[in-house]
């Protein structure tokens, strides 16, 4: 547990140590949108403060221009809703609890009404915060309130649109390259115990503690990789700053299925090995101790590809797209050693009586074949390809299809049964099919 812990610190602090710089950028970006908005709503309105404009720019400004432009709409619509509604209810009420649970009832109940989606609780904020600056002046026009709006609205659509921000292609390859490091851990860690194990050892018990980390991997981690991925490709779409870089989201969403398959595929290994191990007597065998060395064994091989695969798709995309030859002879090298632990696998499953001992034989065997099949170089190539092919719609067909119907074949002419027969090569006459 405590390597457990001290695993997710390092990997929290290289984060921090890694994203740090590019989430200065993204406040900066936010800061100045507000800034610049603030300044052209006081110079179209002099001798206000126009406070709503810098606060429009930062509910506008998006983290990706095609999220911006996806759902910029909505969120103009919410956020003039939202002031609309406040203004409204600074004019008739005070500023009081059940006034402020009476705006966000009628704010959401009317983002509802007009399906504003995910920016639906951006016309109860937008009320709220309109709200409280509205009890502070006042005397303020509600037209000034909603160009104010508008001003922050455009000023933060223009500075996304000015300023894109930068492509995350690297903080998911970063992300994928951890899956791989949290599924390789969990493997090195079960063969460090299963080694371990001494006489009169619980192997279930430890093989349902590595089911549970198996299933929160497949549950939380690849999730939030998907996550980050997702927001990678989307960061090229409209992006003036991805022109002229290569597109290496093919290659990231291969490799993040690749380590999603791999997942599901040690889950179940480890749930058949769940199941295996249920009888503590099958240790009582006098092979037992040689099955658990090379079950170990294996879990090791099944470790160093997987961090050599996301060691691989990480470099990938990298500044340098083409993958080092070190990298490619590494996962190499990792695929041979899970072929040579497959045939030892396929070795000793012959000689093994025991039906606990064939089953583990049985599960292993079938998560590495899976893995090597998903982990393959030619593989990965080939579907990479086949992610950059566009996907042809097939027609729709109005009504029932056209039936393809054979042509007739030609009426034989009068004369067919009078013309001579063709002869075959030694004299003789072809007889008429029939």
């Amino acid at each position: 547990m405590r390597n457990r812990w001290r695993r997710r610190l390092d990997i929290e602090l290289a984060r921090l140590r890694t994203d740090g710089r590019h989430g200065v950028l993204w406040s900066l970006r936010v800061t100045v949108a507000a800034v610049a908005s603030y300044v052209v709503a006081t110079l179209l309105f002099p001798g206000t403060e126009p406070l709503l404009a810098p606060l429009t720019a930062m509910l506008v400004v998006q983290v990706t221009p095609v999220s911006l432009l996806a759902s910029g709409l909505d969120r103009v619509v919410a956020v003039v809703t939202g002031v609309a509604l406040a203004v409204a209810f600074a004019a008739v009420l005070p500023l009081e609890w059940w006034s402020l649970g009476l705006l966000i009832f009628v704010c959401l109940a009317i983002g509802q009404v007009l399906r504003l989606r995910s920016n639906l609780l951006e016309v109860a904020i937008s009320g709220m915060l309109v709200l409280g600056v509205g009890s502070l002046s006042a005397e303020s026009a509600a037209g000034q309130r909603i160009a104010e709006t508008l001003v922050g609205a455009a000023v933060g659509i223009a500075a996304n649109l000015l300023f894109p921000p930068r492509v995350a292609s690297a903080d998911a390859a970063r992300a994928i390259d951890g899956l791989a490091d949290s599924i390789s851990g969990l493997l090195d860690h079960a063969a460090r115990e299963m080694s371990d194990l001494g006489e009169g050892s619980d192997l279930g018990s430890a093989a349902r503690a590595w089911l549970d980390e198996a299933r929160r991997i497949t549950h939380e981690d690849i999730p939030r990789v998907g996550s980050a991925l997702l927001h990678a490709e989307q960061g090229r779409r409209l992006n003036v700053r991805a022109v002229g870089s290569p597109d290496v989201g093919p290659g990231l969403r291969q490799g993040l299925e690749t380590l999603e398959h791999s997942a599901l595929s040690i889950r179940s290994m480890f749930r058949g090995l769940v199941d295996a191990t249920t009888e503590p007597t099958w240790l009582d065998d006098e092979s037992a101790a040689d099955v658990v060395a090379g079950l170990a064994q294996t879990l090791r091989e099944m470790a160093a590809g997987i961090d050599a695969f996301g060691q691989l798709v990480r470099n990938e995309a990298g500044p340098v797209t083409s993958p080092a030859l070190d990298d490619v002879q590494a996962l190499r090298d990792a695929l041979d050693g899970m072929q040579e632990a497959r045939a030892r696998l396929d070795d000793l499953a012959m000689t093994e009586s025991a039906p606990e001992l064939r089953e583990l034989h049985a599960v292993m065997r079938t998560t590495v074949k899976r893995l090597l099949r998903e982990m393959d170089l030619e593989q990965r190539v080939r579907r990479q390809v086949q992610m950059l092919r566009p996907i042809r719609p097939r027609p729709a067909y109005l009504g029932r299809p056209p039936s393809r119907r054979r042509p007739a074949p030609p009426e034989p002419s009068p004369d067919a049964e009078t013309q001579p027969l063709p002869r075959l090569p030694d004299g003789r006459q072809d007889p008429p099919r029939r």
